[in-house]
């Protein structure tokens, strides 16, 4: 029998390793090798094979596994070849006639973030990629463009009210529920959750602020003062996946720079993974036997990863065609830079089995069952919410799943905050308030980690797509994510459960934001902020 605290040493071990020596995939190693140790009786041999036999292997042969790694380099295809026919440079050029300022560029960034609110993969993939030579033209440090496409990619998915996320949630939900007995309408609790959803929307806001007011602080204010003052939008010994954009094999044909090359193939994988999501969602429902059905239904019961297979593999088709069709490149070349684009994930793929087997480990281990019984006897069902932001924030954060800590918490909290609060004697309006409340913090906490943990696939992609050092990533966004999510517990999780309006929490965290920013925030010397011809 392994010790409970034993079960927090690999995520533990694994996230201060990567924070102490930026080397992420050693410290992934190490972590998933300490974990295997501990669930083979403590045999370093045993636990040594098991690591590449079983762990990583495992994580390699999960279909949903194999479906996002199949995206992922079928998505860095598509950006070699419209790198190297000239569609991102004609692209840039495009996107620059209204990006002409770093606060332009930075806004401009955070709406596409927004926009592509249906899937996060496909969210940080696409912004990350696609505003990248535009922000690195405008002098905006890496760690600053990570941190926009990490930040409007969970946080919007998980509030929106169709994405590929909500049949998850709803579903969770509903099952919560029905160990209550209750005929409610999980769809209905979701959506009136959605104003106790703190988190994301404040760091939806928060995003806004910094980009408008030009304000920062931290190590984000350090690595923007190297980026404008020096012009190194990167660490010069920083580790990331091959940038495209700047690799002297890809980048060319700048004389044939079109931009409907570069949109194009991006308009077929968002629209195509529209398209897909409501094919997939539609078939399933019908499946079902459920002839009368919504929007929200269909991308509720949709298959994302499939639906980002059709479409990648469709935009790189798309793509390819006219490349050849207007004699950009040969057949030969064409598949060359489809090949090198393919090549430039290969880091960030690594990453993301090292994260996905902790994964693995930590769930083996029963990391988050422990967390909860180490802290589950805090339960004055007025600080219910908040506790269970917190929990639900360091599980996700240890394990670096969002999903995974929703499908643990999500059962145990819905039957938790009700006996609570039947057993205070709470009426039934309060009742509701703090189930709500509690529902949201499961939803938001699990956000926190998946935005922030250094070992969540879309934190990795982000800092990918984003060509940024990852553990920069992790560094630097870090303090603007505690921050923001410090003032939704003290001015959202708690008050609300004494019955005080979201909206006014809202409004309220909104304006101590901008008062930290003005206070706490720098505003840097700006005479690089204009995109020069």
């Amino acid at each position: 029998m392994i010790p409970g605290w034993l079960s927090l040493v690999p995520p533990l071990l694994a996230i201060l390793l990567a924070l102490i020596f930026r080397q992420v995939i050693i410290a992934l190693l190490i972590g998933i090798f300490s974990g295997a140790i501990f669930i083979n009786d403590y045999n370093p041999l045993i636990g040594f094979l098991k690591v590449i036999d079983t762990y990583i292997i495992n994580a390699l042969t999960d279909v949903s596994h194999i479906q996002i790694i199949v995206f992922t380099s079928l998505f860095g295809g598509v950006v070699g070849l419209i790198s190297k026919s000239g569609g991102t440079k004609g692209l840039a050029d495009l996107i620059t006639k209204f990006a002409k300022t770093r606060k332009s560029g930075l806004l401009s960034t955070w709406l596409m973030g927004i926009a592509i609110f249906f899937d996060d993969y496909a969210n940080t993939l696409i912004v990350g990629n696609l505003m990248r030579p535009i922000t690195d033209k405008l002098r905006v440090s890496r760690e600053k463009l990570s941190f926009i496409v990490d930040a409007t990619a969970a946080p919007v998915v998980s509030i929106f009210i169709v994405s590929s996320w909500i049949g998850y949630e709803v579903g969770l939900i509903h099952d919560g529920l029905n160990m209550l007995g209750s005929t409610e309408n999980a769809y209905d609790v979701f959506l009136q959750t959605i104003p106790y959803r703190f988190y994301p929307i404040l760091m939806l806001v928060f995003v806004f602020l910094v980009s408008y007011l030009k304000r920062d602080f931290g190590p984000m204010y350090k690595a923007e003062k190297r980026a404008i003052d020096e012009g190194k939008v990167m660490r010069s010994d920083n580790l990331t996946s091959k940038d495209l954009t700047e690799s002297t094999e890809l980048f060319g044909n700048e004389d044939k720079a079109r931009w409907y090359n570069g949109v194009i193939p991006i308009l077929i994988l968002v629209f195509g993974t529209v398209l897909g999501l409501y094919i997939t969602g539609s078939n399933t429902l019908v499946e079902k036997g459920i002839t009368d059905f919504s929007i929200r239904d269909i991308i509720g019961n949709s298959d994302s990863y499939t639906s980002l297979l059709w479409a990648s593999f469709s935009a790189c088709v798309v793509a390819g065609v006219m490349i050849i069709l207007q004699k950009i490149m040969t057949l030969k070349e064409t598949v060359d830079a489809w090949f090198m684009g393919l090549r430039s994930m290969f880091l960030a793929l690594i990453i993301l089995t090292l994260a996905w087997s902790i994964g693995t480990i930590t769930n083996e281990m029963k990391t988050a069952d422990y967390i909860v019984s180490v802290l589950g006897d805090s339960l004055n069902p007025r600080f219910l919410p908040v506790l269970v932001f917190l929990l639900c924030a360091l599980t996700s954060f240890s394990t670096g799943t969002s999903w995974g800590t929703m499908a643990i918490m999500m059962p145990i909290v819905i039957p938790l905050a009700v006996s609570v609060t039947h057993l205070y004697n709470f009426n039934p309006m309060d009742s509701q308030i703090i189930l709500h409340g509690v529902i949201s913090s499961v939803l938001t906490g699990s956000v926190f980690g998946d935005h922030c943990s250094p070992i969540s696939d879309t934190t990795i992609l982000s800092s990918m797509a984003s060509g940024c050092d990852h553990i920069d990533h992790v560094r630097t966004q870090l303090p603007y994510a505690v921050v923001v999510a410090f003032f939704c517990m003290l001015i959202g999780d708690i008050p609300t459960a004494y019955g005080f309006s979201p909206y006014f929490s809202i409004i309220i965290i909104t304006v101590i934001l901008v008062a930290i920013l003005f206070i706490f925030g720098k505003k840097l010397d700006y005479k690089y902020s204009e995109v020069t011809k």
